[in-house]
């Protein structure tokens, strides 16, 4: 029963990691438009963050189940999770080039 709710969580956090990875840090410069997108790295990592979190939870905790269905799930919970940083790292990336140039103050 503990191993149902465990992959139910999983299964309703699913929408939140494919926004995690799918959604860029500068819609502008995704549109290649060079103009600063203030609000779009927060809006990034306001998913993304919390997705890595429930999936590389998930991935150690059905590791340690130690069946072959379980390690199945875990690798996927990790490519999943593993997904979601290069976004993080673009989303912080973006952060911080918005905070040098001086733009996005206010």
């Amino acid at each position: 029963m503990r191993a149902f709710a465990s992959y139910f969580i999983l299964l309703f956090a699913m929408p939140l990691a494919a926004l995690a990875v799918v959604l860029p840090a500068n819609v502008y410069r995704a549109q290649s438009i060079a103009v600063p997108d203030c609000d779009g790295p927060l809006q990034v990592l306001i998913f993304a963050v919390p997705a890595v979190l429930i999936y590389g939870a998930g991935a150690a905790l059905a590791y340690r189940a130690g069946r072959r269905i379980h390690r199945l799930v875990s690798l996927l919970c990790l490519i999943i999770a593993l997904a979601a940083v290069p976004n993080i790292a673009e989303a912080v990336h973006e952060l911080y080039r918005n905070a040098a140039d001086g733009e996005c103050l206010g």
